[in-house]
């Protein structure tokens, strides 16, 4: 399939007694978004890179770095009209908090918060980051499984190093938008890496998707500098534990290499 849509497109502000209040921006989330398990649904990419895009446009600094991003799921995402908003928590010199927010029809639907760090000179005290991963020219392109619904995985370009969507264990893959996250923007290398980031669960599931259910509850970014480039890379591995709970967790590379951390905690059940 052919995805071509972006994944959100912005509509016009509300006007009147209904006008929105600063900060606020009203959104369309169209097929591309959509999940491959439920019909009604959004993967939580395109949301969790749409909230990255929030945090990037409130009250930016060219001083100041996002280094972690948290994404709180508080309910299945729609699809169709959308706000989304954001604020300063905690201003600061060098510290500073922010937040936003995606509602559907009133009601909050996921959250996030992002540290923004002060951008210092620490070169000369920099370490390793740890082995680069084959690069996207290395992977293979490998269909979407059998009676998965189209819509994010197919706006996505993937190319996998080792696993692959519905394959038990670990996996490694590249993946790159075909879409842009807001129709008309150039998507930025922090929301690329949000969007294929939440798909750390699908690429290092240990259970089957006819069986069971592992959904995660959360994503939470850390990076140890500014992400680059289009194609983002997950190494990626997950655990189960014997109460219904689980971990999901990967290295996140881009072209220059390793980049930062992702972590998912998962609630597991039978289907």
């Amino acid at each position: 399939m052919t995805v071509t849509e972006p994944f959100f497109r912005l509509l016009p502000p509300a006007t009147g007694s209904a006008a929105d209040p600063p900060g606020t921006q009203r959104v369309f989330a169209t097929g591309s978004t959509a999940g491959p398990w439920f019909p009604d649904g959004q993967h939580m990419g395109p949301p969790s890179a749409l909230l990255v895009r929030a945090l990037e446009a409130c009250d930016p600094r060219p001083e100041m770095l996002l280094s972690r991003f948290t994404v709180e799921v508080l309910g299945r995402v729609p699809m169709g009209e959308l706000t989304v908003s954001s604020r300063v928590e905690r201003a600061g010199r060098t510290i500073e908090l922010v937040s936003a927010e995606i509602a559907a029809e009133g009601r909050a639907v996921a959250r996030a918060a992002g540290w923004r760090l002060a951008v210092t000179d620490t070169a000369a005290a920099a370490t390793a980051p740890g082995p680069s991963m084959p690069g996207p020219e290395d992977g293979r392109e490998i269909p979407t499984p059998e009676g998965w619904l189209p819509g994010y995985l197919d706006a996505l370009e993937w190319r996998w190093l080792s696993g692959h969507l519905g394959e038990s264990g670990p996996g490694r893959a590249w993946g790159r938008l075909r879409v842009p996250v807001v129709g008309g923007e150039e998507p930025t290398p922090w929301q690329r890496l949000a969007a294929v980031a939440d798909s750390t669960n699908g690429a290092a599931s240990r259970l089957d998707l006819n069986a069971w259910l592992f959904v995660n509850t959360d994503l939470t970014l850390h990076v140890h500098r500014a992400p680059r480039g289009e194609w983002i890379g997950l190494d990626a591995d997950s655990v189960i534990g014997p109460e219904g709970l689980g971990t999901a967790f990967s290295v996140l590379h881009d072209g220059d290499g390793p980049v930062g951390r992702a972590a998912q905690a998962l609630t597991v059940r039978p289907r």
